[in-house]
This record gives C-alpha cells, structure tokens and sequence, in this order.
C-alpha cells in the first residue's frame, strides 16, 4: 500500500473541518486508557497510546472508503445508520472497503482505566446505547463475557474471503448477536449460526478460521498500525486522484456527504424509496435511528410509523431493555 503526504490538498481538508466545526481525531489527553471505554462525545472507541495519523490512502476506484472497525465497537454500532445512507445515495460512486482493527486483544493486556474485567463494560454500554439512541443490553458482560473481540474479527474475514457482501451481513448479524441479543460471539456456534443465517458455506468458512483468516487478519492489523489507526470507527476516504480525507468517530451524516463532495465535486446523490417496505427490503433489520436517518424523520415519528408498521403484522420485532430492533418479514415464495 502507497502512503503520499497531503498536499494542495490540506485546504480542501481544513475547509471540511471549517465548515462543520469539529475535531476529525481525539488528542492524547483525551485518550481512554482501556479500549471498551468508548468516549460517546467524540464517537470514538479508541485503543490506548493513540495518536492517530494523517494518511493517505490509494484509490483504486472513483471514491472509495477504507473503514477500519471492530465486532464489538460500541462507536461503530453507533455510525451504522450514517453508513446505511451513504450506500444508498453514494453507492453507485463509493467503494467500502472493511479492515478489522483489533480493539480488544485479550483482557490480560487492557486491565486499567476504570476498566478491570468485562463486567466494567456493562453498564458503559447501557450509556452508549442511550447516547446514539442505538439499542445495546450491556448484560452480555455480566452473563457471558467476551474475552477478545480477536475470535469474530478473523471470522469476518473467513466471511470476506468467500463473499465481501455476504460479509458485511455477517458481521452486521454478529453485531446483532453481542449488542442485543447478549451472545458472546467468540463462541464458535454462534458465529456458524451467523454464517449460516448470511448464506455462507459453513464447512469453508469454519476451516478458513482456523486457516487463512488468521493470517488476513493479521494483515489487517498490520494495514491499522502502518496507517496510524488507534481507535474505530475510522475511515479514510480518497479519490482517483490519491486526495484522501478521513473520517474519525462517530460524525453527522452530513460530515461524510461534505468529504464526498470535497473528494468528487460533481458527484450526484441518488434517490430512494424511504417507506418501510422498500427499506426493509433492502435491509432485512433496522432500529428506529436507522429508520429515522434514512426516512428523514426524527426519532419519535419513526418509532410511530414502525410501531403502526408492527401492529398491522408487516413487520416484527425483537425488544431489549434498550431499544428494538426491527425485523422485515421474509418475502413469500
């Protein structure tokens, strides 16, 4: 992977920055000294010792996104309604391309900060859950707890190497899993549950965990640490031109159309049917913040409209303490 400085293109950078009145990176004091406290402020899961980079990514593609992530990322559960939009208006112009970052090797190595053991994290999620209005039962820490987000990022890529669609649905069924419905996803049947239920090939993908995966997740790990990247969800974006922004945290929807159109001037979003059918159809479950984002709604009228969606029996849903999750039915065959 080439690494190029910025360039003429720091302006173009400082004005997005401008514009929306934010800071894209956490400093060093900022920094949480364990990787599960998240900082909901700054929308950040950041791993201690950070001091994020400024680098530059390569475009293979007229725009595309690099996104460095992790399973049990608290931050990047939060920024999915903002990634949901973006593939629908930008789809068409914008590649994501999912690196794991490695957020919690082992509770032996992250033991301080306010944050000893996994039951520490349980009530952080219940507040991270309240924050970006995403629902998150924090119990999984106190009934089964994960030690280390390592198992389920190889899985991914064990996912990644049969199908990079097919992946992104693992990974957003896994996701599912730990953050409601209190599954400790290092558990190897819960993550062929989810292979299965995303149409993978169990056989191969269970073999390519304990082969190949690893060795691609380890790349990945070597990708975040060249890169400069200490906290998730980050994202870089970049033009075929070798011009790159990056988007770090948890922002706005509106921050990730700016660098777009900062990056491709004449890109042109496309339309889309916001009614609850036509989205469940696309994505099979969405929350009320998902539904929210995509219709253009706040969060109350959606919980209306998807409440009168359910009572009709269109739709299902799965309740926790925190929130719901809202499921499409199937299509008849």
């Amino acid at each position: 992977m080439q690494l190029r400085p910025l360039c003429s293109f720091v302006f173009a950078l400082l004005l997005l920055n401008a514009c929306l009145g934010q800071k894209n990176e956490l400093s060093m004091n900022d920094s949480p000294s364990n990787p599960l406290l998240c900082i909901p402020e700054n929308g950040v899961c950041e791993m201690p010792g950070s001091n994020p980079a400024n680098t530059e990514i390569v475009a293979s593609r007229p725009l595309r996104i690099v996104y460095f992530t992790d399973p049990i990322c608290s931050s990047c559960w939060g920024i999915e309604p903002q990634l949901r939009r973006l593939k629908l208006e930008y789809g068409h112009l914008v590649d994501i391309e999912y690196h794991m970052g490695g957020l919690l090797p082992s509770w032996e190595v992250y033991n301080s900060g306010g944050i000893s053991k996994p039951s520490d994290v349980s009530h952080h999620w219940d507040e991270v859950s309240q924050y970006y209005d995403m629902p998150i039962d924090g119990d999984v820490w106190l009934e089964d707890p994960l030690p280390s987000s390592y198992p389920p990022s190889i899985a991914f890529k064990a996912a990644q190497i049969q199908d990079e669609h097919k992946a992104v649905d693992f990974l957003r069924r896994i996701r599912e899993m730990v953050f409601l419905e209190k599954k400790n996803i290092t558990r190897r049947e819960h993550l062929a549950a989810a292979a299965l239920q995303t149409g993978l090939d169990t056989t191969r993908f269970m073999q390519d965990i304990d082969g190949v995966a690893q060795e691609q997740f380890q790349q990945d790990l070597a990708v975040a640490r060249s890169l400069g990247v200490r906290g998730f969800p980050t994202l870089f974006l970049s033009d075929s031109a070798d011009n790159q922004l990056k988007v770090y945290g948890v922002k706005p929807y509106e921050q990730f159309e700016r660098a777009i159109l900062l990056l491709f001037p004449d890109a042109v979003k496309k339309s889309f049917d916001a009614r609850p059918a036509a989205l469940f159809a696309i994505y099979p479950t969405l929350t009320t913040k998902e539904f929210a984002v995509l219709s253009g709604q706040n969060t109350t009228d959606a919980a209306r409209v998807l409440g009168e969606f359910f009572q009709k029996g269109d739709i299902g849903q799965y309740a926790t303490k925190n929130g719901v999750l809202w499921l499409g039915k199937p299509a008849k065959k």
